[in-house]
C-alpha cells in the first residue's frame, strides 16, 4: 500500500523518486539557510523540526507522532501506546558523552517515532547532538551500507558496533557544507534512495 501524499502519487516507485528529490532538495535548504541552526538539539521537539522541514512537502503526518505501529523485517519498533512515554524518556537520557549520545540515537530509532522518514531526520539529529556536546560530526562516507544496517539491527541487544562504526568516522570538520550535503547522500542510499545528487539538485 503507498502511503498517503500531498501530491496523490498512487505508484510506490514513483513516490519514492519525488520523495527523494524533495526532500533532499530542503536538507540542502536546510543547511544553507541556517535553519538547522535553529534545532533544539537532542531532544524530541527538536526531531520533531527536522522531519516536518524535510518531509513537509509531501506527507501531511511531516513532524507529528505516528499513530500506528510499525516493524522493518522482524523487528517491531516501540509501540504506538508506549511511544510518548518513550519519548519523554529518550529527551531526559544525558548526551554529554559520545557513549551517551549513541545511546540516545539508538534508543530513538528503537522509538522510530514517524510513518516514514525516521532514519533520515534522525541521522541528522544526531549529528546536531554530537557538533554541539563533542565538536564533531560523522563523516558518513567511511560507514558502510551493510555494516551500519547490521549494526543498528543489533544495537537494541548491543550497541558496541554501532559506537565502533561511529567512532571511526567522526570528524571534526563540524560546519563543512560538503560534509553534510555527501552525508545526506549517503544517508538516503542506506535507505535505499540514490536516484538524485544532492550537489546536482535546486
Amino acid at each position: 500500500m503507498v502511503l498517503e501524499n500531498k501530491l496523490n502519487i498512487t505508484n510506490q516507485i514513483e513516490l519514492n523518486k519525488i520523495e527523494e528529490k524533495l526532500s533532499k532538495e530542503k536538507a540542502k535548504k536546510f543547511f544553507d539557510s541556517g535553519k538547522i541552526n535553529q534545532i533544539k538539539v537532542g531532544t524530541f521537539a527538536g526531531l520533531k523540526q527536522i522531519h516536518k522541514y524535510l518531509f513537509e512537502d509531501i506527507y501531511d503526518f511531516a513532524g507529528k507522532m505516528r499513530d500506528v505501529n510499525i516493524s522493518k523485517g522482524n523487528f517491531r519498533f516501540a509501540p504506538v501506546m508506549y511511544l510518548e512515554q518513550a519519548l519523554k524518556h529518550i529527551d531526559k537520557m544525558p548526551q554529554s558523552t559520545f557513549d551517551e549520545i549513541v545511546e540516545k540515537y539508538v534508543e530513538m530509532n528503537i522509538a522510530h517515532p514517524f510513518r516514514e522518514g525516521n532514519g533520515r531526520a534522525t541521522r541528522i539529529w544526531l549529528d546536531l547532538i554530537f557538533k554541539k556536546e563533542i565538536k564533531k560530526v560523522v563523516d558518513w562516507n567511511k560507514i558502510d551500507k551493510e555494516d551500519y544496517l547490521s549494526a543498528m539491527e543489533r544495537s537494541p541487544v548491543k550497541d558496541v558496533e554501532i559506537k565502533h562504526l561511529l567512532k571511526n568516522a567522526l570528524t571534526d570538520k563540524i560546519d563543512e557544507r560538503e560534509i553534510f550535503m555527501k552525508g545526506i547522500n549517503v544517508s538516503y542510499y542506506y535507505e535505499g534512495y540514490d536516484e538524485y545528487d544532492i550537489h546536482k539538485l535546486l
